[in-house]
């Protein structure tokens, strides 16, 4: 038994030596393992430049908007040095009122004002079907 053991590793050995492990199939190998290593950092960095470039696109989006925001700032703050909107504000705020105008201060509405139309509104759709409805749109 011991003696059928060492001669099939022997064969495997033989095998191995003279038609796997040759210089030819080594080169072969080798150059198989060189071409996908090559292959897989050329993907690593492809991804790599791929994000890079996205991040690279949202900074400069976030500092059009940063820059977009200080003109709008810059351009409400040269409106608020106005002397139109200080006497905006002054009317609004203050009630102030410029020479030769009368100031009317009307009382506010009642609730029944306020929600006479809402009413009316929302109890038109309640009730109407939806056919109905379509037909009022497209037909007038």
């Amino acid at each position: 038994m011991w003696l059928k053991v060492q001669t099939f590793f022997r064969k495997i050995h033989y095998y191995a030596k003279r038609d796997i492990f040759t210089v030819r199939n080594i080169v072969t190998i080798l150059a198989i393992l060189v071409c996908f290593y090559w292959a897989w950092g050329a993907i690593n960095s492809t991804s790599r430049n791929w994000s890079l470039a996205e991040k690279l696109k949202g900074k400069q989006l976030e500092a059009a908007k940063t820059e977009l925001e200080v003109d709008k700032n810059r351009l409400e703050q040269q409106y608020f040095q106005t002397e139109e909107y200080q006497e905006l504000m002054a009317r609004a705020k203050l009630g102030k009122k410029a020479k030769g105008e009368t100031m009317v201060i009307l009382p506010e509405n009642s609730e029944k004002a306020r929600t006479k139309y809402l009413k009316k509104t929302t109890e038109q759709s309640e009730f109407r079907s939806n056919f109905s409805q379509w037909l009022d749109f497209l037909f007038g």
